[in-house]
């Protein structure tokens, strides 16, 4: 199973987990009340591109913004641009950004494994990195590791794997230790049509178009990523 989002990562996650694992894949994404709902049109495109049907895909809707605390899920909070934001190129070291959304991949995680259990799946794969992001603490490798520690112990898949009857969910992160540049050449290699994908946390709806602001996070990592590898760069920018 694999959580896609719509975005750069997720898209190379699930040709990885498809094209390169040979996984027959489920694919879980999250309405989450997040600004770039853009994106959650775009997951369907791409699971669509790598083989995944409607009768694989699981859209889940879970309110974030009732938490809040976030550029992405509170709209009195603006997404910060052009490297100001702290974590980014112009943040201070170690500074999380106001795009981190609070506890986001905890939750996910724990959903999927919960799906996990019900079709059966033994691996979920997430698209998290920990060389190009903008200083999430939930996309380190020992989250990772301790989460899936966590699942072995309150599921019934772990419970079973203790007994030698099953096997407890692994979380298998392969573009973790990856740069951005990386990233894009594997999922080049593995055909990925970036052009599907969007990225984007502030987009611009400009006579029907969906484009990217350019500015924010994201864009910069993934526009930066694209010059770096060579890659032509399909985003249309505002």
């Amino acid at each position: 199973m694999v959580l896609l989002s719509g975005g750069l990562d997720s898209a190379v996650t699930l040709a990885v987990a498809a094209r390169r694992d040979g996984r027959v894949c489920h694919a879980i994404t999250f309405d989450y009340g997040q600004r770039h709902r853009h994106e959650l049109e775009a997951s369907d495109r791409v699971a669509a591109s790598l083989g995944v049907g409607p009768e694989r895909r699981l859209r889940l809707r879970i309110d974030l913004r009732a938490i809040g605390g976030s550029a992405l899920t509170d709209d009195a909070i603006g997404v910060p641009k052009d490297g100001r934001s702290a974590g980014g190129a112009g943040g201070a070291a170690g500074e999380i950004p106001m795009t981190y959304v609070p506890a986001r991949n905890l939750i996910f995680l724990s959903c999927a494994a919960g799906y996990a259990e019900t079709i059966g799946a033994g691996s979920i794969y997430i698209g998290v990195n920990a060389v190009d992001f903008s200083g999430y603490p939930d996309c380190r490798e020992p989250f990772l590791r301790a989460f899936e520690r966590a699942a072995a112990l309150g599921t019934r898949a772990g419970a079973e794997a203790d007994e030698g009857g099953g096997g407890a969910v692994r979380v298998v992160s392969p573009l973790v230790h990856l740069s951005k540049a990386e990233i894009i050449r594997l999922g080049a290699e593995l055909g990925v049509d970036y052009g599907l994908t969007h990225s984007c946390y502030d987009p611009v709806v400009r006579r029907g178009e969906v484009l990217a602001c350019g500015g924010c996070d994201s864009c910069r990592i993934r526009r930066e990523g694209f010059a770096s590898a060579g890659v032509a760069d399909p985003t249309r920018y505002a």
